[in-house]
């Protein structure tokens, strides 16, 4: 049986915004593929968000996830084939990352970064949801006295 080997990696995730509205079920879902194969996350933080020089599934913007990763070789395959078969990663672009030690590697982790975004995103997110169903309930009681003052 060969030997097994395993190498660093430079991986880009790109996220559409849509995906990025559920930012913390987002990088779940990519800690999950590297997972699978089996990937130690030497470093991960958020690259940029920024307009696409072209539009990709109907979107026009995009938030790009870099990763650095100790995976075994023989699982790349598998793991480029689940990122390109997932529907939450518009593209994925993989990369041997010799060219830097792991401590130079390590120096990029913004995973505390990535944590804190997701929550405020999420906080966010179910602060704008009662706002509507307030502003819907209040205008109910409106309408039913403008009727009320029709009929006097």
């Amino acid at each position: 049986m060969p030997e097994q080997r395993s190498y660093t990696y430079e991986v880009m995730f790109l996220l559409s915004q849509a995906v990025a509205a559920d930012f913390g079920g987002a990088i779940a879902h990519i800690n999950e593929l590297l997972g699978r194969a089996h990937a130690e996350v030497i470093a991960m933080q958020k690259w940029d968000e920024r307009r696409l020089a072209y539009e990709i599934q109907k979107q026009r913007r995009g938030i790009y996830i870099l990763a650095y990763i100790k995976a075994p070789n023989d699982r790349m395959a598998g793991f480029e084939r689940d990122c390109n078969l997932s529907e939450k990663i518009m593209r994925t672009l993989i990369t041997r990352a010799d060219h830097l030690t792991i401590e130079e590697m390590a120096s990029f982790d913004q995973r505390n970064e990535l944590e804190t975004e997701a929550r405020l995103r999420a906080e966010q997110k179910r602060d704008a949801e009662p706002t509507t169903v307030t502003i819907a309930a209040a205008e109910e009681p409106a309408e039913s006295d403008e009727g009320d003052d029709d009929n006097d």
